[in-house]
């Protein structure tokens, strides 16, 4: 039997004003599971596919987003090129509580309060999709709803899988949410000139997000996200972002790595097995100068077994007197871009997993035909020749093999930057060798500058080098910059069994290297039992924000060659460009940091890592500030 209005207002605790939405819609409905969701995304009818549409005072009926029914799935593409990736500058604040991000009000000249209940009217009107969901971890998470127009089910089916669905034959009497998402995507267009705009209103122990438009990563999955950071906030821990896989060698050894960066910086790809060549040899790297390539042969490499993709849950329930830092998932499914995957055989693992599931999975911005197999390698054009650039897959842990469900002890957290190339004409900051050690303050002033990086394929807004913000998980936080710079600090102090490594994806130098470097770090930290080494086996970089260089590593018998370990070694690149490239990343780190110093209550131990790093501390001195 469908439930009703009545039943739902009966077993969740809500506000007045959503108790009097829901008794106003002409219908409601609670799904029963996923399946009844996804007939939803496809109007419940028989026809393969879909249309998600709005009519727009003033403009009339306005196309959003076209669902296909395939044999692997339900495939989402949006109309507008814009919508098919995250922007950037699409969060807001409309509450009074200490923030240091823009708010409703900056913006658009007005409160948030009007619109607000503009937005709950219109809801009113529409049938309605109601859906509990789970916000962070299963055991130690909190209760979230999701409250849409029943047309926008595929948002839901999307939301269901990554933070975890609670049928309704499975909410409790009593269900009290942390969060309600209200999802009304006309709005972008009637009050936001068509932006993507999340709006965050924090009352208390309700957090609300108000998702003004269809793209699921700046709330289903960075909404959700802001809401465990303001509770952490609150409470005194973090959700961190990165990826996290324990790596088996063939030895049987055992290391767990958490991968860190912004957006692009190769958290997903830290749980993928190497790319292979026809051969099956690793392309080290391509020289862009000579046109040389270097390869390596690995004939067995490690068994990786993942944790966490995006968002590894550090509540202070899981952690451990060990001194090492300890996570779990804080999501049930990963929101994989999968823009590297241009053909077949790719990642073959991966491409299995969702040529052909074990259970339907949801996909974005790739070529759909209802019926047919979509395919993770066809992506869908912006325009003709011209792919998409942040195809996803929302992959459900469920059907990942050798999954680990339970918290893990980190022994390596390693840091991604995206990298452009480095040459004597044309320096850059891509002087990274392919791994550095960073000692443990370090490690702190990279997670606050975070760069974003070059050519970053994830959201609208890629020009130059810019700041993802502290943790790299800013963009998605509500509240106070030096608050979480302080949590972040706190937690490197009290880990420091957890060692750093910093590692650059895309290139190194002028060599063009992709993923590589983190693929070829995590074989050779998990053969070496971590990244424990002693004196006389690194050397500080020529520039001290990088930490140490190896002076060699070997991989199975093969040594990689220096010039990837030390950048102003490389021929094309040589002393001069590589200090033109450090002093960019000096300056940029200079900017970064400075508005901290402005800060009253940042941690007394932070200010004088800061301090250092404004007047030019050596990779020795920085050792020593957090030792």
């Amino acid at each position: 039997m469908p439930v009703t209005s009545q039943e739902i207002i009966d077993r969740i605790q809500l506000p007045e004003e959503v108790d009097a939405l829901l008794r106003s819609s002409p219908e409601v409905l609670a799904p029963a599971d996923f399946a009844e969701l996804e007939s939803l995304a496809l109007g419940g009818g028989e026809s393969g596919s879909f249309d998600v549409a709005y009519d727009i005072p003033g403009r009339g009926p306005l196309l959003e987003a076209t669902v296909a029914a395939c044999k692997n799935g339900v495939a989402v593409n949006y109309a507008e090129v814009y919508m098919r990736r995250r922007d950037p500058d699409c969060m807001l604040i409309a509450d009074e509580e200490p923030t240091d991000k823009e708010r409703f009000s900056d913006r658009f000249g007005g409160p948030f309060a009007p619109v607000r209940t503009e937005i709950l009217n219109w809801l009113g009107t529409q049938p309605l999709l109601v859906m509990p969901f789970m916000v962070g971890q299963a055991e130690y998470g909190y209760g979230g709803l999701l409250i849409a127009p029943r047309n926008a089910a595929f948002f839901a089916c999307g939301l269901a899988d990554l933070q975890g669905m609670v049928p309704w034959a499975d909410v409790p009497e009593g269900f009290e949410p942390r969060s309600i998402i209200y999802l009304a995507p006309p709005f972008r267009h009637t009050h936001c000139k068509g932006r993507q705009v999340v709006v965050h209103n924090r009352q208390g122990d309700l957090h609300e997000i108000f998702s003004l438009n269809l793209y699921p990563g700046p709330s289903a999955k960075k909404g959700v996200y802001g809401v465990l950071l303001n509770i952490g906030e609150e409470e005194g821990w973090i959700t961190i972002h990165g990826s996290t896989v324990r790596v088996i060698t063939p030895y049987d050894n055992e290391v767990t790595i958490t991968h860190e960066g912004a957006s692009g910086g190769g958290k997903s790809e830290m749980l993928e097995y190497p790319h292979r060549e026809e051969d099956g040899r690793l392309l080290l790297g391509h020289n862009l100068v000579s046109d040389e390539k270097r390869r390596l042969s690995l004939t067995q490499g490690c068994q990786l077994r993942p944790v966490t993709d995006d968002m590894a849950f550090c509540h202070p329930q899981i952690q451990k007197d060990l001194k090492k830092l300890v996570v779990t998932d804080a999501e049930d499914a990963w929101f994989l871009r999968v823009n590297h995957i241009r053909q077949y055989g790719t990642d073959p693992h991966l491409e299995r997993l969702c040529v052909a599931p074990d259970r339907d999975v949801i996909f974005l911005n790739i070529q759909a035909v209802p019926g047919a197999t979509c395919l993770i390698w066809e992506h869908t054009e912006d325009e003709p020749g011209k792919p998409c650039p942040n195809p996803r897959v929302i992959l459900p842990r469920s059907i990942v093999p050798g999954i680990i469900d339970e918290p893990v002890e980190v022994d390596v957290r390693s840091f991604g930057v995206r990298c452009p190339p480095c040459t004597r004409e044309k320096p850059t900051y891509g002087i990274l060798g392919l791994m550095h050690l960073l000692s443990p303050s370090l490690a702190w002033l990279w997670r606050l500058v975070a760069p974003r990086g070059h050519d970053n394929p994830s959201i609208t807004d890629t020009a130059g080098m810019s700041s993802e913000g502290v943790g790299s998980y800013w963009p998605f936080a509500t509240g106070r910059r030096v608050v979480q710079a302080n949590l972040l600090l706190d937690q490197i102090r009290e880990t420091p069994g957890t060692r750093y490594v910093l590692i650059p994806n895309q290139h190194v130098g002028a060599w063009q290297v992709g993923f590589m470097p983190q693929w070829i770090s995590r074989e050779y930290l998990a053969r070496r039992g971590g990244a424990k080494f002693k004196p006389e086996q690194i050397t500080p970089a020529r520039c001290p924000l990088l930490g140490h260089a190896l002076y060699s590593m070997q991989v199975e018998g093969t040594q990689i060659p220096h010039i990837l370990l030390e950048v102003d070694m490389q021929p094309e690149v040589g002393p001069e460009a590589y200090d033109a490239g450090a002093a960019m990343l000096t300056d940029f780190f200079r900017k970064e940091l400075a508005p901290y110093l402005e800060e009253k209550d940042l941690d007394p131990q932070g200010r004088k890592i800061i301090e250092a790093a404004m007047e030019g501390a050596d990779a020795e001195a920085f050792g020593s500030l957090l030792a």
